[in-house]
């Protein structure tokens, strides 16, 4: 069979680039659920290092970045897509059979190695094709569209747990990847021709990486997306306990998460309709603003809120956190890949490796802080909201004609 020519649809390029995103999402929300009976069958002595198995995965995914993007400069996205997918189902058919925590880990590492190609290929596949405030624009419908995933996934993961026990999850891991990677092969063109690529080249890649990290305004977007990356991961990893220890809502966990998820899909459908007229600095640093004063309004009133009005208003705050996601990552990754579109698979991979692997470092402390209520985590993440917004004082907005 040949492979395909015509281009997609935007509405169809939107709803694959959001599927391939969406493999992060889906392997990390919907092993929520099973972090308790991880817990309780693989590490009994301290539960709370089953939350390793979250940032395990985003380790190995921020780590496996840094060299995803040369590899699709070198050989075009769609290689790198599929070579990436085979390397994440096989480790998470390892997981399935993972004797203990730290062999499980080590399957989550490497899940998330593989994990890196179609996410970091996907978002030069975007770069490829769109520049400036219309990428902005386009990743925000993808970010709209990739919601929907982690909204169910818990949900998901749920009924698989009750089904198959906490190991048959992995075995999902390989259905979702395997659907979203035989779209791309049958569906998207390479977006990235041969006259294009750049070859496996030390001394290139040298001087591609050193573009990337000498730039003072990629810089700052690079450190803004720590920042909000560093939030979202520590509040996903605590959630689960936040709901089960705290509030006491286990079994109701995947249902509150799916809603939340679900009304936060709205930020990015508001950040689509609004990037082009309002500007995406603008809205980075309304959004930082806006969590930030919500965390520390919470933070201050904890004490005096009757414990019937914690539990809405803690709803609030976790629908701010995933709205933030909405309002702030499409626009930094435009602003950060804006000047760099001629190494756009070089400078996606060592930004996606710098924020992801600086967001584990912030966000394990705060999730292995948990101490049986939510405080730890609000701290943690207005810190984060805080030094987020001073870094974006000094974001610009490149001009679109940079990317030429």
């Amino acid at each position: 069979m040949s492979p395909p020519t015509r281009a997609l649809s935007q509405t169809e390029f939107v709803a694959l680039s959001a599927m391939l995103v969406a493999t992060i999402a889906f392997s990390i929300d919907s092993m929520l659920p099973a972090l308790p009976e991880i817990g309780r069958d693989l590490s009994p002595g301290a539960p709370n290092v089953a939350q390793l198995v979250i940032v395990s995965f985003v380790f190995g995914m921020g780590a496996g970045t840094l060299f995803a993007g040369p590899l699709s400069d070198a050989f075009g996205r769609k290689r790198l897509i599929v070579a990436g997918a085979i390397l994440y189902c096989l480790a998470a058919v390892a997981a399935v059979f993972a004797p203990s925590l730290e062999a499980l880990l080590v399957a989550r590492v490497i899940q998330g190695i593989g994990a890196s190609g179609p996410r970091v290929a996907a978002q030069a596949m975007v770069r490829d094709l769109y520049s400036g405030r219309a990428q902005a624009r386009v990743s925000s419908f993808i970010m709209m569209t990739f919601t929907l995933v982690p909204a169910m996934a818990p949900l998901i993961g749920s009924f698989i747990i009750a089904g198959f026990g906490w190991r048959g999850i992995f075995a999902s891991f390989v259905v979702f990847s395997a659907i979203s990677t035989l779209w791309l092969g049958l569906r998207q063109p390479e977006t990235l021709p041969p006259e294009r690529r750049r070859p496996l080249d030390l001394g290139r890649l040298r001087a591609a990486a050193r573009e990337v990290l000498v730039h003072p305004n990629v810089r700052r977007a690079i450190l803004v997306q720590t920042c909000i990356f560093g939030l979202l991961f520590a509040t996903i990893s605590s959630i689960q306990q936040v709901y089960e220890v705290f509030f006491d809502r286990a079994d109701s966990f995947p249902y509150w998460f799916a809603l939340v998820a679900l009304v936060s899909a709205g930020a990015s459908f508001v950040n689509a309709r609004v990037v082009e007229r309002l500007g995406m600095i603008w809205l980075i640093r309304r959004a930082l603003l806006a969590h930030l004063s919500l965390s520390v309004l919470l933070l201050l009133s904890w004490t005096l809120v009757p414990e019937t009005l914690r539990f809405p208003l803690f709803l609030v705050w976790q629908a701010a956190s995933f709205s933030l996601a909405g309002l702030s990552i499409g626009n930094v990754q435009a602003i950060a890949m804006q000047p760099l579109g001629h190494i756009a698979g070089m400078a996606s991979s060592v930004i996606a490796a710098v924020s992801t692997v600086g967001a584990v470092a912030i966000a394990a402390p705060i999730g292995l802080a948990f101490d049986g209520t939510p405080l730890p985590l609000l701290v943690g993440t207005a810190l984060c909201g805080l030094a987020g917004l001073w870094l974006a004082r000094r974001l610009e907005e490149e001009p679109a004609a940079v990317a030429a």
